[in-house]
Formats: structure tokens, C-alpha cells, sequence
């Protein structure tokens, strides 16, 4: 046999070994989404809610990035361009409906975003007046992440 013919021989024993290597490799974890009960913030604060409550899919900088984004079966909004997808003025009136839980957009898919109208209201000892002021200071640091 020759030295070529054996180094093809050699060659593709190596790639069927490799390639069978690689089918009994367990698949890569799935990251998936903790689940965990409501934390209590400032109502005050629309950055610390923002940190709370949606950095975690979103991303700390709103883009849409954050550590659980990969588990959704949809990636999250970029939330920094909301102003310029709506012709450069800030959806406040969407993006509270959106966050109340009134309005499901076809992104969401199966809603993996919570229902945050629902949570603040838990939180909120039932304080109607509490829930605004939570859904408008989130929405005013929403609207303060926007790209000019």
C-alpha cells in the first residue's frame, strides 16, 4: 500500500472519529429562566425598578441584551430605540399599556415577559395610585434610555 493511500486511509478514520466524538457529546445546556417572587423596590425610582425587573432580559443598558435573553424564545426589544422606530417621539402611551399587561404584542410569542401591572399591584397593598406611579417613573426611565 502506499504511503498516500494510507494517509487517506489514516485521514478520514480520523474525521469518523471525530465526527462520532462529537454526536456523543451531551447537547449544550439550554439556559432557562429563574423564576423567583417579586423583590419590593421604590416606587419612586424607575432605575432601580428597570435594574429589578427588566435588566435581567433587557439588559442593564436596555438593549435588549441581558443574562436571561438567551433562554426566550423571542429576543428581547431593544429598548433604546423605541423613540426612533416611532418616528423619533417616545411611545409612552404603548410602552405603559405593554408593562400593564393591556397590550400583548406578537413579539412577546407566548408572553414570556411578565405581566408587571399584575406584580405591582402585589406589591403595592393595592394601591391603584402606587401602580401608576410605578408604571410612569419605569416608563420615564425607559423614555430617559432613548439614542438621540
Amino acid at each position: 500500500m502506499s504511503t498516500r493511500k494510507l494517509l487517506w486511509i489514516v485521514a478520514a478514520l480520523a474525521v469518523f472519529a471525530l465526527a462520532l466524538a462529537a454526536q456523543n457529546q451531551p447537547p449544550a445546556a439550554q439556559p432557562t429562566i429563574k423564576h423567583v417572587p417579586i423583590q419590593q423596590t421604590s416606587a419612586a425610582s424607575g432605575e432601580e425598578m428597570f435594574t429589578a425587573y427588566c435588566a435581567a432580559c433587557h439588559g442593564r443598558d436596555g438593549k435588549g441584551n441581558g443574562p436571561a435573553a438567551g433562554a426566550l424564545k423571542v429576543p428581547p426589544a431593544d429598548l433604546t430605540v423605541l423613540a426612533r422606530k416611532n418616528g423619533g417621539k417616545y411611545p409612552a402611551m404603548k410602552v405603559s399599556s405593554i408593562v400593564r399587561g393591556e397590550d400583548v404584542i406578537a413579539s412577546h410569542g407566548s408572553r414570556d415577559m411578565p405581566i408587571w401591572g399584575r406584580l405591582f399591584w402585589s406589591i403595592s397593598n393595592g394601591s391603584n395610585a402606587e401602580v401608576l406611579q410605578r408604571v410612569a417613573n419605569l416608563n420615564q426611565y425607559i423614555d430617559s434610555m432613548q439614542v438621540k
